[in-house]
């Protein structure tokens, strides 16, 4: 039966699962929303597999739901949205809302590159998350024509190896400006660590906000 607010696709980071969305998910659905997270193994798959393995569920979600179609992301998973939307751009496509995507790639994948342990840590997708990304891939991931929000952390669980790595602000894992994408519609930066944002409060709360306003509180 199709919810009167839409549905929300909720695509979790690298390495993780759906289940990681859930605090995420069980707010939404408080809020009027049908929701689905699935998950994808991202450290063994190409981001062309991950795309094609999620396209028919998400078709299958937004026939079910009938309303307009949200996307909220986390790390990668904000990366798997833009392929999507590129490749196979939902009907009633409404908003996205990204946390710490690294749009501009991740230092610290560069780092594994250069000691060679990409393949081992980050698997097929690591190219797409370096930093300088090639042509091809900007085609891969195509250009925002979307409502998008970004949410961006800067407080790392750990202050002292982050620092030494990666341009700061950061948050452990994505600097803030590598989230920032052109064409996004509002960007917002909050006191969290990129693997604990996605249980945020404060996070959820703008998660909703940018949901149903289009725009981030303030």
């Amino acid at each position: 039966m199709a919810d009167s607010k839409g549905g929300v696709v909720l695509l979790h980071g690298h390495g993780r699962t759906g289940r990681s969305m859930a605090s995420i998910a069980t707010s939404l659905q408080r809020s009027g929303y049908s929701t689905f997270a699935p998950s994808y193994r991202s450290p063994g798959r190409s981001m062309a597999h991950i795309v094609e393995h999620l396209r028919p569920q998400i078709n299958r979600f937004a026939g079910e739901t009938g309303g307009p179609l949200h996307f909220v992301t986390h790390s990668l998973g904000g990366l798997v949205a833009r392929a999507l939307i590129a490749s196979h751009r939902p009907q009633k496509l409404a908003r996205v809302v990204m946390l710490a995507p690294p749009n501009r790639g991740s230092e610290l994948a560069d780092i594994l590159f250069g000691l060679r342990l990409n393949r081992l840590v980050l698997g097929p997708v690591g190219p797409h998350l370096r930093t300088g990304r090639t042509r091809i891939d900007k085609e891969l991931l195509g250009e925002v024509d979307y409502d998008l929000g970004i949410i961006a952390g800067d407080r790392p669980l750990d202050p002292v190896f982050p620092r030494l790595l990666l341009p700061r602000p950061n948050d452990g894992k994505v600097s803030v400006a590598s989230t920032r994408l052109q064409g996004m519609r509002d960007h917002i930066i909050l006191p969290v660590s990129h693997t604990l944002m996605v249980y945020d409060r404060r996070v959820i709360a703008q998660v909703l906000a940018f949901l149903e306003t289009g725009a981030f509180n303030r």
